[in-house]
């Protein structure tokens, strides 16, 4: 079938076969490094994330003590969230409209203002619940802004065809920086209490702020290597006579507006058809830490220390999609569906797996099909636009991304109360992998016809 071919062949891709186009070093996970301003990037990442999950342990732990109620923990949470739901739309056409540079350590010098302002309140003993979900929504706020600017200013320091190990590497950097952070904020709350931890990210926020401006964006990298020749080339055309310039008309400026972000992205099938895939694996798979919590502890009968393994091995498979995720040149929305498809059959498998040596075998494949097909995703999704809609469009990604992770967990408790565990893996992943296989195949069918008069009108043409 052409369908099951072309998903072999976007699998063959993915391990860099097939389609080459270029030199082996083009596809090293790591050549994203290679720019100077990417290795700066990462760093600053690295010290960025690992604040970020230092405040965030240190936020749970601060509600708890404040409130005494894990409600509260996770409504904090959800209110900082929320904003991007609402906002997201605006937030990515801030981003379109301002320098990306200039936004982007705007918005690192907010966040960390508002790291520093919650440390001062809490050193000072005047911090209450309703201050802290003030400044939680003032963060998210902020976040919408700062979440696509920082982006895809990482995203301007390297070649487009190197976009996907820039992700690749930022992921690492965001796992690497999670784990950090999490024990560096037990260390910091410990020894110096729980305003040290916002502390820290303020000044990490603060660190970020400050590489920006050194970063220097590839296309102007490669115009400064070009300076001295442009300059002779200028030299000899203002010599030559210059011939009258006709009157032209000076296009209107694009209104860079939230609605015309929504507008651009319900015209761009690639984007609808990518939003489809992921909004369906976010709600019926992905969220491994509820079902296989359940199935390992019930259905298989195992205990806490088994789920830990679990998710060690998901972590691990993690780091290798990150790995091989790098190996990406052009990713495609095709190769999405055909992860999307294979890691719903091999969720609908982990199902009913009898024993937990074997969920164990099939947990590596699934995590790591779940971080290729998300680097995948996240380039198409940053390269497709033309580059003065691309925050409008991930303002809309935005939105929806957050309405799937308010959405998913709700539903799929009510998956597993009615079909159990079991069922509803079985059942999600296979909801997956159909729905993205009858997508392909419209898809095929729909440029068979689109084809097929074409054809005849050449045949008929040439007789």
């Amino acid at each position: 079938m052409p369908a099951v071919r072309r998903y072999t062949a976007n699998l063959k891709y993915l391990f860099g076969r097939g389609r080459t186009g270029g030199s082996g070093s083009g596809h090293a996970p790591w050549r994203s490094l290679r720019y100077r301003s990417m290795r700066w990037w990462s760093v600053a990442n690295l010290v960025s994330n690992a604040g970020t999950w230092m405040q965030l342990t240190a936020q749970n732990l601060l509600v708890l003590q404040l409130t005494g109620s894990a409600a509260a923990t996770g409504l904090s949470l959800s209110v900082q969230a929320g904003p991007g739901l609402l906002m997201g739309l605006f937030g990515g056409a801030v981003v379109d409209r301002w320098p990306r540079k200039v936004t982007a350590a705007v918005s690192q010098a907010m966040l960390g203002l508002v790291a520093f302002l919650t440390a001062f309140l809490v050193a000072t003993d005047q911090l209450n619940y309703g201050l802290l979900m003030a400044l939680s929504a003032v963060t998210g706020i902020i976040a919408t802004v700062d979440g696509p600017a920082t982006s895809l200013l990482g995203n301007d320091l390297v070649r487009k065809e190197d976009v996907p190990s820039a992700i690749a590497v930022g992921s690492l950097v965001h796992s690497v920086g999670r784990l950090g952070g999490t024990a560096l904020a037990g260390v910091a709350v410990g020894v110096l209490g729980t305003g040290a931890a916002y502390a820290a990210n303020g000044v990490s926020f603060l660190f970020v702020a400050a590489v920006i401006p050194f970063l220097r964006p590839v296309g102007q990298a490669l115009r400064g290597r070009g300076e001295a020749s442009d300059a002779q080339r200028k030299v000899s055309l203002e010599k030559a006579p210059k011939p009258a310039a006709a009157p032209v008309e000076a296009d209107p400026e694009p209104a860079m507006t939230a609605r015309e972000g929504v507008a651009f992205f319900m015209r761009r099938p690639r984007l609808v058809a990518l939003a489809v895939i992921t909004g369906l694996s976010a709600i019926f798979g992905r969220n491994y830490q509820l079902t296989l919590a359940v199935l390992v502890t019930g259905p298989l009968a195992a205990g806490a220390g088994a789920f830990g393994t679990v998710s060690s091995v998901l972590a691990a498979g993690g780091i290798v999609g990150a790995i091989l995720a790098a190996r990406l040149r052009k990713p495609s929305v095709k190769l999405v569906g055909a992860l999307a498809a294979a890691g719903g059959l091999l969720q609908a498998v982990a199902g009913l797996s009898p024993s937990l040596i074997l969920l164990l075998v099939l947990v590596l494949p699934m995590s790591v099909v779940e971080s290729v097909s998300d680097t995948a995703g996240t380039t198409v999704l940053q390269t497709d636009p033309p580059p003065n809609m691309r925050g409008r469009v991930l303002g809309v990604w935005r939105s929806l991304s957050t309405g799937w992770g308010l959405v998913a967990p709700p539903l799929l408790g009510l998956l597993m109360e009615w079909a159990g565990a079991r069922g509803a893996l079985v059942a999600g992943g296979l909801i997956i992998a159909a729905v993205t296989g009858l997508g392909a195949v419209l898809h095929t069918r729909k440029g068979t016809i689109r084809t097929a008069p074409a054809t005849a009108a050449a045949y008929r043409t040439a007789a």
